[in-house]
């Protein structure tokens, strides 16, 4: 299993980037819906109509949101923890994705920028 963690920088404000992140209806805006989601801790969500799918653990409104991640397929679930603070008028997100299979490890990775952080950042960013 592998992991690993990814640095964004969105020129937006911090409330917007977490609204992004948690409400079904901005999610369907940038790409990842249909979606099931808020920010409650124990909600199951589901992301591209189910084939990512999970459990919110943690939620700290507008600064840490960590989920149990899955696909089908996948023997273990994965965690991801998004980190968000705000510097002048920036948000900051730290990605950390946890206990990734091996063989999907590159494309998960590139996968975060390409259908994922960087479709959410370019939204929230000309929105």
């Amino acid at each position: 299993m592998k992991s690993f963690t990814q640095t964004y920088t969105i020129n937006a404000p911090l409330e917007k980037v977490w609204k992004a992140l948690i409400d079904p209806e901005e999610i369907d805006l940038w790409g990842a819906g249909p979606a099931v989601m808020d920010d409650q801790e124990g909600t199951e969500f589901k992301l591209w109509d189910g084939d990512i799918y999970g459990k919110n653990i943690e939620v700290k409104k507008e600064a840490r949101l960590v989920q149990e991640w899955s696909e089908d397929g996948w023997e273990t679930p994965s965690k991801v923890a998004f980190d968000l603070s705000e510097k002048d008028g920036k948000t900051i997100v730290d990605l950390t994705h946890e206990n990734v299979p091996d063989s999907e490890a590159k494309e998960i990775e590139d996968g975060w920028k390409r259908h994922y952080l960087g479709p959410l950042k370019k939204y929230v960013e000309l929105t």
